[in-house]
């Protein structure tokens, strides 16, 4: 088989996959016309002699108790090992034990870990652009994201970026879909009831939330019950239903808010160092490329099909109240972000081109799902 046979059947397999919502080790009873079978593409990479073992450890942001999020590394994973017929293998990691869960970035940069699965966003310490690859505050939906990555120049974009900036090359590899705004110990009725709280949250998001008044904190998933539970904070954010049930955040407060306006769509990362990339043979690379996309397009699938049942086992068990955040904190939280970006946009010159590019794309986009997608599901939400 040539080479653009392998990566044409390649791609086919993952947008097939995808449009299907298999799993990782499902197959379509009848696989699309001109599709390969998984063995066959494995079998001729085989034949191939001259493609190296490869066996990558992989940092992860994640605890393996989340199966979602951290199954998105999973499948990439597994993506990558059958495609190559077990020549290329990467073994997935819970956080903290290759890197603390908020510094897999700075340790496939520095080259002691080859590849990680993380949200970009963690490290807007570095710089603020990092946030364009997971999520930014009143920003994109997941479709809205993956149009942007994948036919609006944004993914290019990031690349070029990641490379100058950190040595490296990263893949969306995974969304959660839209998120929930989070647990707190209190109701909020209004932006002073803001003042003070202590809420885990990070990106961006957290940074808007400073704005109003929160003290912030950043801890990763494994680390936010036990924090909410004590009191150390008194607000939390994660995904959603079906992970906040997982981490058993209703045990620990009671009013559970929503849209997570600070997470509309937010992405995750594959991060590969750009010398371990560049190192691989071409090949390789297709494959690692159609296995991340087919990741991408999973992980929303798995949470769209298990947050409603998640939502309603913590209504039916929990003493919860589910609560929309009040106007004037949305409104207020809208200006603060877009201050932000403002500020941004003056200090930071690739933020600036990033973000006027994006904003663009932000608004049109926005402006056609108004039109179409948002009157409809307003419409059958009414039914209920």
């Amino acid at each position: 088989m040539k080479r653009r046979e392998f990566l044409g059947w390649a791609a086919k397999g993952a947008v097939g996959a995808a449009a299907l919502g298999l799993t990782a080790c499902q197959a379509p009873a009848t696989a699309p016309a001109g599709t390969p079978k998984e063995g066959e593409i494995a079998t001729e990479v085989e034949k191939d002699s001259a493609l190296p073992e490869v066996e990558w450890q992989m940092a992860t942001s994640w605890p393996p108790s989340l199966d979602t999020i951290y199954g998105g590394a999973q499948v990439f994973a597994e993506r990558v090992a059958a495609m190559t017929n077990g020549k290329f293998r990467i073994t997935p990691r819970a956080a903290g034990e290759l890197a603390p869960g908020l510094e897999v970035l700075n340790v496939v940069q520095e080259g002691a870990v080859p590849v990680g699965h993380t949200a970009s966003y963690y490290y807007v310490g570095k710089s603020p652009v990092t946030a364009f690859g997971t999520a930014l505050p009143f920003g994109l939906t997941a479709r809205q994201n993956n149009a942007w990555f994948y036919e609006g120049g944004g993914l290019e974009t990031l690349q070029e970026f990641y490379k100058d900036r950190f040595g490296v090359i990263q893949f969306p590899a995974g969304n959660t879909g839209v998120q929930m705004g989070g647990w707190f110990n209190k109701e909020i009725k209004s932006v002073a009831d803001m003042q003070g709280l202590k809420m885990r949250i990070p990106g961006l998001g957290a940074k808007v939330m400073d704005r109003l008044g929160v003290l912030v904190q950043v801890l990763p998933g494994g680390e936010i019950f036990q924090a909410l539970q004590t009191g150390a904070i008194d607000a939390a954010e994660w995904v959603g239903p079906y992970d906040d049930q997982k981490l058993s955040f209703h045990k620990a407060a009671k009013f559970y808010y929503y849209p997570g306006w600070w997470e509309p769509g937010p992405s995750l990362e594959v991060q590969i160092n750009l010398d371990e990339w560049n190192g691989l043979p071409e090949i390789y690379q297709e494959v690692v490329r159609t296995a991340a996309h087919q990741a991408n397009a999973i992980m929303l699938a798995r949470y769209d099909a298990k947050n409603p049942a998640a939502l309603q086992q913590l209504r039916d068990e929990g003493d919860i109240t589910l609560l929309p955040f009040p106007d004037d904190v949305l409104k207020a939280s809208e200006e603060a972000a877009f201050e932000l970006y403002d500020e941004f946009s003056k200090a930071d010159p690739d933020f600036a081109s990033i973000f006027k590019d994006w904003l663009a794309f932000r608004d049109s986009i926005q402006e056609w799902h108004g039109l179409a997608e948002t009157a409809y599901l307003n419409y059958v939400g009414q039914e209920r």
